[in-house]
């Protein structure tokens, strides 16, 4: 079938001359398309390309049929209902008009007559059954809002749809439900995203470099594969290259010892007199042109090896992870570290939370449950930042929090300056040192934090709080996985993996926590009593 929308010769640059694309060629047709690659690298850009939001510096991108887009970000305007986000609004408007005798040939000619149903399957689909299309957008949550995006596109049907990040802040069940959108959808959808979950239920992946795009068939898990066998083939090759230039130099170093050996004894036998000079002369220009021959054939071969070199060791930085060692805690096993002793807590209006469990020594525990469960009224309680109604919290050991938009970090400060802020006793010197540890090496202690990526600012977060004269023993993570490439995923996980401190995490992201080592949850069922689950389950 052809395809619903072609990128042909596509290039662009930013409005300060930085080139994303150059001569891009896509297609995307009746497959689910995940879009990857590093923040900053082009994928939101892409997206406006395809839409028309930006026009291209070349090429051209073609479009046949209708196209659906579901946004990162949702900002219903003043007074929209839940009827203009569905898009449905000026539908409703035309079957009043006709159902009052009012339509007019327009309404009668675009009049969708199976609206009712469209919009209950569809609210059904995303688990808003029985919503009310008058209610006002404003009371709606954030997930809420993006549920009925999705909704809007089910009532459209586009052969098409683009969505960007749209499992960004939702919690597991309304993660499951775009999901099984996805699942279900017959025409074609192109996922920008690094829910990995998200990713697994592709038809292909794209991954966009600043060498262009490369499409790799399958789900996300055979995309990896292939990575991981691609990555083998550059550290080999790399390997081979090496081991050609050495020989090459070794060939090279042979032969001027050869030569020097031969005008050795060349200049012996002209000493000893026994041949006539125009015989010597003859000798002496053979011996000039075929070592100035040899010497350009060394170095063509010495060039061409370099080269090769060159070429492979780039190949191999393109696909080498992120790699970061966070330094040791000194947790002790039998540590306290925070314990929810019959602790209550509500907020104006709202219902009462309880919360009872304990943390010792280096565990890793997550906080789960869906929005507006009091994960985040456990983290205020355990840093100390809301006081209980009832019970006690008793924090034992150092603790560190670092939310998703790390907060502690200015946007107008360098990164030496906010370690030394951070850190009031550490020199220019110790907060460089800090710094390249979390692989900010040499200039790049200099950046400022506003221009960051979500994985660098993680990462500076990390080094401030841990490479302290007295670093945290428990580190609380708000959401650490929200708006992080998949490379910075993977160098965030590992690290983590390795620290030897307690973690207290809350997290809709799966993968996430079991690449962190997650024993034990806390369930949070909303307005009921948390307690600690037993090892690798959820609490009840």
């Amino acid at each position: 079938m052809p395809a619903h929308l072609t990128l042909e010769r596509l290039s662009y640059a930013t409005p300060d001359g930085v080139s994303l694309f150059d001569n891009l060629n896509l297609a995307f047709g009746a497959e689910r398309t995940g879009l990857v690659g590093r923040n900053g690298v082009g994928k939101t850009t892409l997206l406006r390309l395809m839409l028309g939001d930006l026009t291209p510096v070349s090429g051209s991108v073609s479009l046949r049929g209708e196209i659906g887009v579901l946004r990162q970000v949702m900002s219903p305007p003043a007074g929209a209902t839940v009827a203009d986000l569905l898009g449905v609004a000026a539908d409703i408007d035309r079957h009043v008009r006709i159902e009052e005798g009012r339509g007019s040939e327009d309404d009668f000619a675009n009049a969708l007559w199976d609206l009712e149903s469209r919009i209950a399957q569809a609210l059904a689909a995303v688990g808003m059954a029985g919503r009310q299309v008058d209610r006002q957008a404003a009371t709606l949550s954030g997930g809420e809002a993006t549920r009925l995006a999705l909704a809007a596109l089910l009532i459209r049907r586009p052969d098409l749809i683009l969505l960007d990040e749209p499992t960004n802040n939702l919690d597991a069940e309304a993660r499951a439900l775009v999901a099984g959108v996805l699942a279900g959808w017959k025409g074609g959808a192109v996922v920008v995203s690094h829910d990995r979950g998200l990713l697994r239920e592709m038809d292909r992946i794209v991954e966009l470099s600043s060498l262009g795009a490369k499409v790799y068939g399958g789900n996300y898990d055979l995309y990896l594969e292939r990575k991981a066998a691609e990555e083998a083939a550059a550290e080999q090759g790399l390997a081979t290259a090496e081991r050609t230039l050495a020989r090459v130099a070794r060939e090279a170093q042979g032969a001027r010892e050869k030569k020097a050996r031969r005008d050795a004894a060349g200049k012996r036998f002209a000493a000893s007199g026994s041949a006539p000079k125009i015989l010597l002369g003859a000798m002496a220009e053979r011996a000039e042109t075929s070592g100035a021959r040899e010497g350009r054939l060394a170095e063509k071969l010495a060039a061409q090896a370099g080269a090769e070199v060159a070429d492979a060791q780039a190949k191999v930085e393109r696909l080498r992870k992120l790699s970061f060692e966070l330094p040791s805690s000194g947790l002790a096993a039998g540590k306290g570290v925070l314990a929810f002793e019959d602790v209550t807590f509500a907020h104006p209006g709202g219902p009462v939370l309880a919360f009872d469990f304990r943390m010792t020594g280096p565990e890793r525990v997550a906080v789960t449950g869906p929005n507006g469960a009091g994960k985040t009224t456990l983290i205020g309680l355990a840093t100390g930042e809301l006081e209980p109604a009832s019970g006690q919290v008793r924090l034992g050991v150092r603790a560190a929090l670092l939310d998703q938009k790390t907060a502690m970090l200015r946007d107008d400060e360098t990164l030496v300056a906010a370690f030394r802020r951070l850190n009031p006793g550490a020199s220019d010197n110790a907060a460089r040192a800090a710094l390249a540890r979390f692989l900010f090496r040499n200039v790049a202690g200099d950046k400022q934090v506003g221009a960051l990526s979500g994985g660098e600012r993680l990462r500076a977060a990390l080094a401030c709080v841990l490479c302290a004269a007295a670093p945290p023993q428990l580190l609380i993570l708000d959401e650490p996985s929200n708006h992080l490439d998949l490379d910075s995923l993977a160098a965030i996980e590992a690290a983590l993996r390795g620290y030897d401190g307690a973690i207290l995490v809350v997290s809709h992201d799966r993968d996430f926590l079991g690449a962190i080592g997650v024993e034990r949850e806390v369930g949070l069922p909303p307005s009921s009593r948390a307690t600690a689950g037993r090892p690798g389950t959820q609490g009840d």
